[in-house]
């Protein structure tokens, strides 16, 4: 029997979306079970169904996961394809993406001839600091800039406590608790409430996570409060981020007896 006969007129199986779409079944398969591209219908052997509808839809998840978002982002920005108008916000949303794409390359560029130009007239030159930002410039690592401000044992802690996964992974759940703590400030939470405590003691565990517990790590750390870096609205909003949480912190550290700026000395947890 043939089996495009079961297969209503214009519809399409999985396998065939995957090839129209050069992709793989098991990415559309991923893709249902995450909720971000459901087919459309089923055959009546129980085959996905999909539309040049579900088609479109593929290719804006596509587009956002080509610009560097990540699939819980992407599943966030998808747009219904519904009307003219929706259509035209997709195109808006993927533009916008890109005009922000080409911003972050203009300054991996900036960046790659700044160290170039620091190669050419310095003698000596740091050349494993400035291989671990092309690295990173390489991976799409959009806080690459933040190596330079690192010193030797710190950037030593770094390679061998995160990968590349590991070190993205701990980057966004970082700035997911930030997102968090700026949504408090902007309502006006007192350090004391319950939510502003359960935030700093959920930023303290980052903050152990990413030190392993060395204390001795946290005045590199405290430092970076006094950074200045024209126009990063990441390192503005870490600030912000900081001054809210401090009070809030120093209280969380009464409440649990500890006093971490003075254990700095001591040795790394193991």
């Amino acid at each position: 029997m043939n089996k495009k006969k079961s297969i209503p007129q214009g519809f399409m199986t999985i396998g065939e979306l995957a090839k129209k779409m050069g992709t793989t079944v098991r990415t559309l398969q991923y893709y249902d079970k995450e909720g971000l591209l459901t087919p459309t219908g089923e055959s009546e052997g129980g085959r996905r169904l999909y539309t040049h509808k579900d088609m479109i839809q593929l290719h804006q998840i596509q587009s956002l996961k080509s610009l560097g978002f990540s699939l819980k982002d992407i599943k966030n920005k998808l747009i219904p394809l519904d009307t003219p108008k929706d259509v035209v916000a997709v195109l808006n949303e993927q533009s916008l993406a890109i005009q922000q794409k080409l911003q972050q390359l203009q300054e991996a560029f900036t960046a790659i001839e700044a160290l170039k130009q620091e190669a050419i007239q310095m003698q000596q030159v740091d050349f494993k600091k400035y291989a671990d930002i092309i690295v990173n410039l390489q991976m799409n690592n959009e806080y690459y800039w933040l190596i330079k401000h690192f010193d030797d044992t710190t950037l030593d802690h770094i390679r061998n406590r995160f990968d590349k996964e590991s070190g993205m992974d701990f980057m966004q759940r970082f700035n997911e608790i930030s997102d968090k703590v700026i949504k408090l400030k902007e309502a006006h939470v007192a350090p004391e409430d319950t939510q502003a405590q359960a935030l700093a003691q959920e930023f303290w565990a980052m903050v152990m996570e990413f030190t392993n517990g060395d204390m001795s790590m946290l005045s590199t750390l405290v430092k970076f409060d006094d950074l200045s870096d024209d126009n990063n609205a990441w390192l503005e909003k870490q600030k912000t981020v900081n001054a809210y949480l401090q009070p809030a912190l120093e209280l969380y550290f009464q409440k649990s007896g500890m006093h971490a700026f003075e254990e700095e000395s001591q040795c790394p947890t193991q």
